[in-house]
C-alpha cells in the first residue's frame, strides 16, 4: 500500500498531544505552526503514490508495492534503487527535512534484514522487529525516533509525588501485557507528523541504568504520551515570500513526555540490555542504511546553497572575479567530492554474508564526518559572498502593496536584468538558509545530526581495518636490511 498525500494529512487527526509552550494544539494540519510543512509531507507522499514515479519511488513483492525504503538490499542494483529513491525526497525537499520519510524506515529496514542480533541470553525479540518492518511498510507509516537521553534531573521524583517518575525514559514496571514507560525523550524531530516514533539508545548507557535501555514503538496518539515541540519558525514567518524556507519546510523538533504509557511485548526490540540497545544498530545494517539517507539528503542540500551561493555572485556581479571563482570552485568541488563519497557506497558496497547487501559502511561514515566538518565554513562563504546585500532590501515584500512605495522600489532595487522582486525574493531566500532563525537551526542541526564530532568520529576508529593498515607498516619494516644480521 502507498498512502496519498490526502491519507497522510488525515492520518495526522488521530487524537494525539501536541503543546507549543502552554498551548495544546488541536489541528496539526490546519495549526499555523505546522501547516506548511504538513502540506510539504503531503506533496512527498503524492509524489510516491503517483504511478508514473513508481521507478525509483517503489518496489513490487507479491503483487503488493511498497515504498522503496522498505527495500532489504539483495544486489547493487537494490542499492542504487534506494539511493534514488532518497534523492528524490531529498530535493524535493532541498535537503532540508533531516527526518523524511524515508530515514527510520531505513533504520528498521537494516535491522529487520538480521534480527537475529534481538535474540540473545534467553531473549527472543527478532519476530517482534521483522513484524513491525512489516507494520510500517505494509502500512506506509512515517515514523521518527528518539534515541537520546533527556538531561539528567537532580531531583529523583520530578512530579513531587508517590509516582516516582524520572526525568529520564525508562521502565517502570511490567506485566503479562508489556511494559510501562515514564519520563522523558529526545529528539523527535519531525515527530509532530509522524505515525510512530521508534525508541532506543544511540548513546551508550552503563549496565546499572539498564532500565533505560528500552527499545520499542509507540503510535503518536499512545495514551500518556505528549509532544512538546520547540519553538515553531513556521508561526513567525508572515509572508511565505518573506520566510520561504521557514513557512514549508520547519520540520520541528519534538520532546516526548511520557506519562504511563503502555507498550505490548510485541511491539518490544530491547529490554534490559544494556549494550545491546546501542550495537543493534553499529552491528547491523540499520546505522549504514539510515545515514545513507542522511549522506543523500545533504548532498542535495549542498546543491541548493550552491545554486544559492552562485546566484548571489551573479546578482552582484562579482562572479567573474577571480578571487570569487575561486572560491565558487573550491564549492563545486565540495559538491563533487560529497557525491563521489556517496556513489563510492554502491560501488565499492558490502556482502553481508546473509544474501542482503549493504552500502560502504567506512565511506558513510567518512561522509558523514566530512558533512558535519564542513558545514560551517560552506555557510561560511555563503555569509561572505553575500555581503551586506541582504540588509539592503526592503522590510518586507509589502512595499508591493503601497502605492507610494511601489514605483520607488521596482526602480531602485532593479539591477541589469533582474527585477526589484527577483532580486529581494533571492536574498530573502539566501536569509533564510543562513541568517535566521531557521537558518540557525538547521547549522545547530548539521552540527549535531549524528551526534557530537567526537561520536562521529568515533565510528570511523571502529571501523577502521587497524591490522591491515599496520600489516602495510609491518611489510615495509621487514623488507629493510639489518647491518650486520647474516640470517
Amino acid at each position: 500500500m502507498l498512502r496519498t498525500g490526502k491519507e497522510f494529512l488525515a492520518g495526522l487527526k488521530d487524537g494525539r498531544t501536541v503543546y507549543i509552550g502552554g498551548e495544546k494544539v488541536e489541528d496539526v494540519v490546519e495549526h499555523p505552526a505546522f501547516r506548511g510543512a504538513a502540506r510539504t509531507l503531503a506533496g512527498l507522499f503524492d509524489h510516491k503514490a503517483d504511478p508514473a514515479n513508481a521507478e525509483p519511488m517503489s518496489f513490487e513483492e507479491e503483487g503488493e508495492r511498497f515504498s522503496s525504503y522498505y527495500l532489504k538490499p539483495r544486489s547493487k542494483e537494490d542499492l542504487v534503487k534506494r539511493s534514488r529513491a532518497h534523492y528524490a525526497i531529498a530535493e524535493r525537499t532541498y535537503g532540508l527535512f533531516g527526518r523524511s520519510p524515508d530515514h527510520v524506515a531505513s533504520f528498521v529496514t537494516g535491522l529487520a534484514m538480521n534480527p537475529e542480533i534481538l535474540d540473545r541470553d534467553g531473549d527472543s525479540y527478532s519476530g517482534n522487529v521483522t513484524d513491525y518492518y512489516e507494520h510500517l511498510r505494509r502500512n506506509d507509516l512515517y515514523a521518527s525516533y528518539a534515541v537520546h537521553p533527556a538531561p539528567q534531573s537532580k531531583n529523583e521524583n520530578i512530579f513531587g509525588d508517590t509516582r516516582g517518575y524520572q526525568a529520564v525514559l525508562q521502565v517502570v514496571g511490567e506485566d503479562d501485557d508489556g511494559v510501562i514507560l515514564n519520563g522523558m525523550k529526545m529528539l523527535a524531530t519531525a515527530g509532530v507528523f509522524c505515525d510512530e516514533v521508534w525508541i532506543g539508545n544511540l548513546t551508550p548507557i552503563s549496565d546499572d541504568k539498564k532500565k533505560e535501555a528500552i527499545t520499542c514503538a509507540v503510535p503518536m496518539n499512545a495514551e500518556g504520551l505528549t509532544l512538546w515541540v520547540r519553538k515553531p519558525m513556521e508561526l513567525y514567518a508572515a509572508t511565505e515570500f518573506d520566510s520561504p524556507l521557514a513557512s514549508n519546510f520547519d520540520e520541528s523538533d519534538v520532546m516526548l513526555i511520557f506519562d504511563e504509557v503502555r507498550v505490548p511485548w510485541e511491539r518490544v526490540f530491547v529490554h534490559d540490555r544494556a549494550a545491546l540497545s546501542r550495537e543493534i544498530y553499529v552491528r547491523t545494517a540499520s546505522h549504514t542504511l539510515g545515514n545513507h539517507q542522511s549522506n543523500v539528503r545533504f548532498h542535495a542540500k549542498l546543491k541548493f546553497i550552491a545554486g544559492i551561493i552562485h546566484k548571489i555572485t551573479q546578482s552582484a556581479g562579482v562572479d567573474k572575479i577571480p578571487v570569487v571563482a575561486e572560491k565558487l570552485g573550491r564549492l563545486a568541488a565540495w559538491e563533487a567530492a560529497l557525491g563521489g563519497m556517496i556513489q563510492g557506497q554502491i560501488h565499492d558496497h558490502e556482502e553481508l554474508g546473509n544474501g542482503y547487501v549493504n552500502f560502504n559502511r567506512r565511506y558513510m561514515y567518512a561522509a558523514l564526518n566530512w558533512c558535519q566538518e564542513h558545514y560551517p565554513e560552506i555557510i561560511a562563504m555563503m555569509r561572505e559572498l553575500s555581503g551586506g546585500s541582504v540588509f539592503q532590501m526592503p522590510a518586507d515584500i509589502s512595499v508591493m502593496e503601497n502605492p507610494a512605495t511601489r514605483d520607488i522600489f521596482r526602480d531602485y532595487w532593479a539591477a541589469g536584468n533582474e527585477s526589484a522582486v527577483d532580486r529581494v525574493k533571492l536574498y530573502r531566500l539566501a536569509w533564510d538558509m543562513y541568517g535566521s532563525e531557521f537558518g540557525s537551526r538547521q547549522q545547530q542541526y548539521e552540527n549535531f545530526f549524528a551526534g557530537p564530532s567526537f561520536i562521529v568520529r568515533n565510528h570511523s576508529f571502529r571501523e577502521a581495518p587497524w591490522s591491515a593498515f599496520g600489516a602495510v607498516v609491518d611489510g615495509f619494516l621487514d623488507s629493510i636490511p639489518v647491518p650486520g644480521d647474516s640470517e
